[in-house]
């Protein structure tokens, strides 16, 4: 079921929320190999950048989260955690860049918002997707 506003149509929701720590210690304990199963080489490059690295890292996570729980409606083929890439635009915001078989969706008819936030303990991220309107 979707809600309509105006000319857009919701077509999925998703939330996610992570306490920091828990991605800290799955990296302690398990090593490279957590990151490489999770975050791909661009987002572990950038949070490995920042000083405060497991709060991006943990924000990345609770976005691919959201974005996956978003997209339950109208993506059924299976996709692993380095298929969505989290980035930042130049003003900082949120981005989202599609990798592998979630590129061959027809994001041209769609569109997906999200919104991270976090603090010194947990990260939280929320999804929208609606489709676009006709032109």
């Amino acid at each position: 079921m979707a809600w309509q506003q105006g000319t857009e149509m919701v077509l999925g929701i998703g939330v996610d929320i992570i306490e920091i720590h828990r991605i800290k210690e799955s990296h302690l304990r398990v090593g490279e190999r957590f990151l490489e199963k999770i975050f791909t080489p661009a987002e572990i490059e950038y949070c490995f950048s920042r000083a405060t690295a497991y709060q991006h890292l943990a924000a990345r996570f609770a976005a691919k989260e959201a974005i996956a729980k978003c997209l339950t409606n109208v993506w059924k083929t299976p996709t692993s955690w380095t298929d969505i890439e989290i980035t930042n635009s130049e003003s900082g915001a949120p981005t989202v860049k599609f990798l592998k078989a979630l590129s061959d969706f027809p994001w041209d008819q769609f569109d997906l918002k999200i919104t991270i936030s976090h603090s010194k303990e947990n990260a939280v991220c929320f999804a929208i997707l609606s489709q676009k309107p006709p032109i």
